[in-house]
């Protein structure tokens, strides 16, 4: 099978897979949610028949439920997600509002993850056993053992309150205005402009949602990439290699890591994914204007609208990084697609 087909076979299975997720949202919005009514005029307006009225037409209340979920669909598929009951905005150009940041502590966090948890796992696989390797797997333990929540709450007091060397919450120091948006991405775009006080005041920000995101993901990596590497070494071919006097830096990296790539792939797929879709605990707790105060915020205030939009944009996500990860299974080993 061609590179060209495998593609085009992985796109055509995502139709019927995000059908199938927005009929699943739409019926779980009609099972869960409360009288659409009240959520739409206000407890107060209940009364006033000719506002009823207006507002069940306009929403097609009064229509089978097989016309309102096509109509559901059809205002999807043509990018109306609806207007958030809370902001009172429609919930794509919240989403565009919401979405970098979100975008740039997961570059970030994923960035910190892979740089130091391959090497790691690299190096702790070749000691198997070793100081470096029973000290990572203790924090590695230590980590997992942690809910985010209760660590970033933990460095804000150590760093930020008691030590000082951190800001506190938030994307941006308050005295400093944001520069011109371009991207949204803070960092980016104070680079773009040149304004260096509120680049470095936006990276300052980042570091300790990127140590707490970022050290739960590298756990993850140094795990898959340590367990690889031990399996790797002990196989036929790196026997013959280093018999041949070859450098073991050489084995390790030309031959061993190459085949630890995609079980890698696969973890770093679903972790970023994970990270898009909002970490919210993490953005809660830093005030990081995300996806994932968004959602929280929805959720609070039963803004149905905006939770059902941010689940779809979520369900995309997963997806697209499915879908790429496919296609770089595809490239990198050609029996995945001719399986």
């Amino acid at each position: 099978m061609s590179l060209l087909r495998f593609v085009a076979r992985r796109l055509i299975l995502t139709i019927p897979m995000l059908l199938g997720i927005t009929l699943v949202m739409f019926a779980m919005y009609n099972i869960v949610q409360p009288d659409p009514l009240v959520m739409i005029v206000g407890e107060r307006a209940l009364d006033k028949e000719e506002v009823v009225q207006a507002a069940i037409q306009k929403w097609g209340l009064d229509r089978p439920k097989w016309e309102q979920y096509l109509s559901y669909l059809g205002n999807y598929m043509r990018g109306d997600l609806g207007v958030s009951f809370l902001t009172r905005r429609p919930v794509l150009d919240d989403l565009r509002t919401f979405m970098p940041a979100t975008i740039e502590l997961a570059v970030s966090s994923l960035t910190f993850a892979i740089v130091l948890g391959i090497p790691l796992g690299i190096l702790a696989g070749l000691r198997y056993g070793g100081a470096l390797d029973q000290s990572m797997w203790t924090v590695s333990l230590l980590n997992a053992s942690l809910p985010p929540f209760w660590t970033g709450l933990l460095f804000l007091y150590l760093f930020y309150y008691l030590a000082g060397i951190a800001p506190g919450p938030g994307r941006l120091d308050p005295r400093l205005a944001a520069p011109t948006t371009i991207t949204g991405l803070l960092t980016v775009d104070s680079l773009l402009t040149g304004n260096w006080p509120t680049f470095l005041s936006a990276l300052h920000h980042l570091v300790l949602p990127t140590l707490i995101l970022g050290g739960f993901t590298l756990a993850l990596v140094w795990r898959v990439t340590r367990a690889a590497i031990v399996e790797e070494i002990r196989r036929e071919y790196i026997r013959t290699a280093r018999s041949k006097g070859m450098r073991e830096r050489r084995v390790v990296i030309r031959h061993a890591l190459r085949n630890v790539l995609l079980p890698l792939i696969t973890i770093l797929g679903l972790a970023f994914a994970g990270l898009m879709s909002g970490a919210v605990m993490t953005e809660s707790v830093f005030e990081w204007a995300g996806i994932g105060q968004y959602l929280v915020h929805a959720a609070a205030s039963l803004d149905y609208p905006a939770i059902q939009g941010g689940t779809l944009m979520i369900a995309l996500i997963y997806m697209l990084v499915n879908l790429f990860v496919d296609i770089l299974y595809g490239l990198l080993d050609p029996r995945v697609r001719f399986g």
